[in-house]
């Protein structure tokens, strides 16, 4: 195989795995019209019991069921200097989530709502047991306004439920300032006459439709996941969910669970050291539950007990999901490049830390990797320099022998030799620089960081594409110019399908995050100064040869 035909192999290869990583798009059933009062329809979990199934000691419609709800349902809002949130009385369910220091990925003078009315998503806890309070369970809230007063580090919100047998739970909501953690408290007071025996459970409750505002050109993951310290991160999808399939460490005394978007993140996360079962259901109505069971032992009569499984429902912001709980950074999927991948994003925070742009840690950050590359790249462009030099021999061969390859691929291999020219020379280090360019994308794409993070002038989000397309435009014409400066095919249909490529690309990254275009764009400018240099050089040499002689 000639050099550029190899060439023209790597570049295609290259391009069917872009496409294969950014235009494959997730095949999703069309959205299902959720009932308002769909909320409360999900069965009370079962410890021990298969997904999904119901048994005797917490059938799906409890023999004795919890009271029901009477009148109109009523919310009750906090707001804190990060977030809104709106809890449900029936069942002290948070059921809205407004972020306020995150903006909407369609209308950016609109604040993020992770929880509310564009999809059916909620955090909800309850007992399990015939008559227990639960997440269908009407509860007394003590006011319906609450907020986060100067000076104040968090502000508490108690619901109260009881039933007739005097028993009686206390929910606390407690919201911290400056944070996207939710301490959710189940207090139990035991005033019947006999010993109470009881499970707490805490589940996450969503639709399966994608989030609005998804990437309409790429595949980003919305779904449940499972962290534990024997299996690590597990992702478990909705179909999974809905075929029963338990793939995940169902009990353990760590670990923890989350609904996981572009993004974004809901994660339960129960104390370590605690026993916890884990649980997975497909609901009715296109709804999906993701849970955890916390034993409460038993409690005698005139006694209480106090059970806490925090909530955080927040962006996916690395350096904060670490400290959070262990392994919640790894929500952030940078898919199968993350040992490449990783280390790419903590050198761009760094220079991040330097320049205080992220579209300058990004010209900063492709600066370093073309530096590192170095001596790779210049290896490949004094191949392509060589072979640009011997392209008038090689067409000369191509005509001198016509349609008979064999003798024209000898005559050629001759003419690498005694011109020392590696035909592999300008592709094996492209071969090698691949990985790295997949990792970034995806470190620019999946990176919360980078989200609505301006560069300068008309770029206002590095992680949208270009408004303007002036980006992608100027990418394109650096890749037409580089394109020239390379050796033409011999052959006619090799060198179109070469001058088409720019196009090809320039098309696709229009739909890209400006963030990757600018790489791309900065790199390609580095490429093409360092070709110029070497091939001049080159060029040189052989004049001096020739002059020598």
């Amino acid at each position: 195989m000639d050099t550029q035909r190899l060439i023209l192999f790597v570049v295609f290869s290259f391009s069917l795995l872009l496409l294969w990583e950014a235009w494959q798009k997730e095949t999703r059933p069309p959205p299902v019209a959720i009932d308002a009062t769909t909320q409360g329809i999900a069965a009370v979990p079962t410890p021990s019991a298969p997904t999904g199934a119901p048994s005797a000691k917490s059938p799906a419609a409890p023999a004795v069921a919890a009271p029901a709800a009477s009148g109109p349902r009523e919310h009750v809002r906090v707001s804190t200097d990060t977030m809104v949130a709106q809890i449900d009385t029936q069942g002290g369910d948070i059921d809205y989530l407004e972020f306020l220091q995150q903006k909407d990925a369609r209308e950016e003078t609109k604040n993020f709502v992770l929880f509310g009315p564009e999809h059916h998503y909620a955090a909800q806890s309850g007992l399990i047991g015939a008559g227990l309070p639960n997440h269908r369970t009407p509860f007394r809230a003590q006011g319906t306004e609450f907020s986060l007063a100067q000076g104040q580090d968090k502000v508490e919100v108690r619901l109260e439920a009881s039933t007739p047998q005097g028993v009686k739970v206390t929910k606390v909501l407690t919201f911290h300032r400056a944070s996207y953690r939710i301490d959710v408290v189940q207090e139990i007071e035991n005033g019947s006459s006999a010993p109470l025996a009881t499970d707490a459970y805490f589940q996450v409750t969503r639709d399966g439709k994608s989030p609005g505002g998804d990437p309409y050109m790429t595949q980003t993951y919305t779904g449940a996941a499972v962290y534990t310290e024997r299996d690590k991160f597990q992702k478990v999808t909705f179909d999974d969910i809905a075929k029963g399939k338990i793939a995940y460490q169902k009990a353990a005394d760590n670990g923890w669970i989350a609904m996981i978007q572009h993004y974004f993140v809901a994660a339960l996360l129960p104390p370590e050291k605690t026993p916890r079962e884990f649980y997975t259901r497909k609901l009715d109505g296109d709804l999906y539950s993701i849970g955890v069971i916390v034993p409460v032992g038993p409690i005698a009569p005139g006694a209480s007990a106090r059970v806490e499984v925090p909530l955080y429902a927040g962006p996916q912001d690395q350096d904060h999901l670490s400290s959070v709980a262990p392994g919640l950074q790894l929500v952030v999927d940078y898919g199968w490049l993350t040992v490449i991948a990783a280390p790419l994003f903590w050198v761009l925070k760094v220079f991040h830390g330097w320049a205080g742009n992220w579209g300058l840690a990004i010209i900063l950050l492709t600066v370093m990797i073309k530096l590192i590359f170095f001596p790779l790249s210049a290896a490949s462009y004094r191949s392509m320099a060589k072979m640009k030099l011997v392209t008038p021999r090689l067409m000369k061969l191509r005509e001198q022998y016509g349609e008979d390859k064999a003798k024209m691929n000898q005559a050629m291999m001759e003419l690498y030799k005694t011109e020392k020219i590696n035909p592999l020379g300008g592709c094996l280090p492209i071969l090698v620089q691949i990985p790295v360019f997949i990792a970034l994308y995806w470190v620019l794409f999946e990176s919360v960081e980078l989200r609505h993070a301006p560069f300068y002038l008309w770029i206002r989000d590095l992680s949208a594409p270009d408004p303007w397309y002036v980006l992608p435009t100027l990418m394109m014409i650096s890749m037409i110019i580089q394109t020239k400066m390379n050796p033409t095919p011999p052959d006619p249909v090799q060198a179109k399908v070469m001058m088409i490529m720019p196009l090809v690309f320039g098309v696709m990254f229009y739909f890209f995050p400006s963030g990757l275009v600018l790489y791309w764009f900065v790199n390609n400018i580095l490429s093409m100064a360092q070709q110029w240099q070497i091939t001049r050089m080159i060029e040189g040499d052989k004049t001096a040869a020739g002059a020598k002689r």
